[in-house]
């Protein structure tokens, strides 16, 4: 059986972001939250902060990280934002 997946929560992304700033190895923190090490990968990859009028700034924040996931999840719901999209795959999935 398979393992189930689910989103990285604001507490271990603040866990991710203090083990960061202290040089924890990714391999560790995997261990640590019970993750694969390519989800801390991918998860430093994805939501690191960058702002070119604030370049000390530069990393990986937990809270933002939370903030920019989360906005990207809401953006991919089209059927709730497109109702004549949503009527028209429950018309194909009703007809087979």
């Amino acid at each position: 059986m398979g393992t189930v997946y689910c989103q990285l929560s604001v507490t271990e992304r603040r866990r991710i972001e203090r083990w960061r700033h202290a040089k924890v190895p990714v391999d560790e923190m995997a261990r640590v939250l019970k993750r694969c090490r390519s989800t801390i990968f991918r998860e430093l990859k994805r939501n690191h902060f960058s702002d070119e009028s604030l370049p000390k700034c530069d990393g990986y924040y937990g809270a933002a990280a939370h903030q920019m996931q989360a906005d990207r999840r809401a953006r991919q719901r089209k059927l709730i934002k497109h109702r004549e999209l949503k009527e028209a795959i429950e018309g194909w999935l009703k007809a087979g």
